[in-house]
């Protein structure tokens, strides 16, 4: 137990201390632009750091052996979705980065305001991006605090857990902004992979002879487990939520506005070229969720995202159930950071918009905000209820009803308006909202309809009904 707790702590200690020297790499007085995109001036290794650091988190580490523990073959849509999405950066980042870049703009919202012309549109966004990114950040910290807890022994509880991570989070963002979470997710990529990678190869071996084996003795005792079902998560849920998130996967603000700190438009084509490599590595994280399904059973619900932490603290000692909860507590702290860190940019540039001369200001008011941003999500993780469990099921279908008005800006001879855009993302959040918070599936709108129809993700519907409302406006 000491040993876990004195690697988790050497862990949050390095964290801040690459903060510190963010900060003083930085130097005098810091702007906007320096804090949030680090003056547009990373190139492959720190983007690619980035963008890994905010879409692999806690919930890809313990979510994604989760759902290979409790799910099976629908699981891999995972892989399926990044792999694609990554395909798709090669074109749609570097379009984003040209426009925002010579726009100068450092938000997702800005970019909105700017394309269309809009303020109105630019608030919308961000009104969407802040009730998407909250809910996403209150999980964060939930996660955090399981994984402490976990491989802590005990020693710190959860609720300790939470309020020491997000601290020191609050700590490094305000001192280096994005500069102190590149260099801190490029230390948890590193954790990350040697964990993943570790734990995949030695657990099947250790408890089942093999991967061969281990796939072998599920493929006997749970002969469905490999297989997507016939009904509910088939084959036509695997292609339209795939496709769906992969319209999503870059419309998360935080992810967004990682574009802009590239020096040029050619690390997003080296990046895409990389990136899907990456994916490899969720073949491990389900490896860990599969040996787990036969040696920890009997987790349900929610506890299935302890599988991970369950079978290695089963398996081994307290130093690699240290470094693994070290890899883990620095998966919440990463996209934690970027995400209060897009939050409190997005909120400046609307109360305090640039003004000639004075370039620090906006910096100061986003600063800040962290404190603020950060005390209320932890307002809601300790007193927030299934609301936000259900808010974060609609978050990412949320942030995907941005992409249409996103595509359209590249067109300016598609004659899409800001009032068509508002009126589409509206309808679409509205359609979200009824098939989320009400309920409504593809089954009910389409009754008798075949399976192949009524297993289609419903964010599908509300994705079509968004398109057709923004052309007919702007058309009228």
């Amino acid at each position: 137990m000491i040993i876990s707790l004195g690697i988790l702590s050497a862990t949050l200690l390095i964290a801040l201390l690459l903060s510190v020297r963010g900060a003083r790499s930085a130097g005098g007085t810091v702007s906007l632009e320096q804090w949030s995109v680090g003056s547009r001036g990373f190139g492959t290794i720190f983007v690619f750091m980035l963008l890994a650091g905010e879409i692999y988190t806690t919930f890809t580490f313990l979510g994604g052996s989760g759902w290979a523990y409790g799910r099976g073959a629908p699981a891999f849509y995972i892989i399926g979705y990044g792999a694609v999405a990554y395909i798709m950066s090669y074109w749609l980042l570097p379009a984003i980065w040209k426009r925002g870049t010579a726009w100068k703009v450092l938000s997702q919202s800005e970019y909105f305001t700017r394309a269309y012309g809009s303020p109105a549109l630019g608030n919308l966004v961000a009104a969407v991006s802040i009730a998407a990114l909250m809910p996403y950040l209150v999980l964060q910290l939930k996660g955090l605090g399981i994984i402490v807890s976990e491989s802590s022994y005990g020693a710190i509880s959860a609720n300790d857990a939470i309020w020491i991570g997000t601290t020191a989070t609050v700590i490094y963002v305000v001192l280096s902004g994005v500069k102190g979470s590149a260099m801190t997710a490029a230390l948890k990529d590193v954790m990350v992979l040697l964990c993943v990678l570790g734990l995949g190869i030695v657990l099947p071996y250790t408890l089942h002879g093999g991967i061969g084996p281990m796939f072998a003795r599920i493929a006997a005792e749970r002969p469905d487990f490999l297989t997507l079902p016939a009904r509910g998560m088939s084959p036509s849920w695997f292609a339209s939520t795939v496709l769906l998130t992969v319209l999503g996967f870059y419309m998360w603000p935080h992810t967004f506005g990682s574009v802009f700190t590239a020096r040029d438009a050619s690390v997003f084509r080296r990046n895409a070229a990389l990136m899907p490599l990456y994916q490899l590595v969720l073949l491990f994280v389900f490896f860990i969720g599969f040996a787990a399904l036969l040696s920890v059973p009997g987790l349900k619900g929610a506890d299935v995202d302890l599988a991970l932490l369950r079978v290695t603290r089963d398996t081994f000692g307290p130093w690699i159930v240290g470094l693994v909860g070290a890899a883990g507590l620095l998966t919440a702290l990463v996209p934690g950071s970027l995400i209060l860190m897009s939050i409190a940019t997005t909120l400046a540039r609307i109360v305090r918009p640039p003004r000639e001369g004075q370039p620090a200001d906006s910096a100061t008011f986003a600063r800040l905000l962290v404190p603020l941003l950060a005390a209320i999500a932890l307002f809601f993780t300790f007193r927030g209820g299934s609301t936000l469990v259900t808010l974060l099921l609609m978050a990412y279908s949320m942030v995907t009803q941005l992409f249409p008005a996103l595509f359209a800006s590249f067109f300016p001879n598609a004659r899409i308006t800001a009032g068509g855009a508002i009126a589409g993302i509206v309808v679409g959040e509205a359609a979200v909202a009824v098939t989320t918070l009400g309920g409504v599936s593809m089954a009910s709108i389409f009754p008798g309809w075949s399976h192949g129809v009524t297993d289609i993700n419903a964010g599908f519907l509300a994705l079509v009904l968004n398109v057709v409302t923004m052309v007919l406006v702007s058309r009228l």
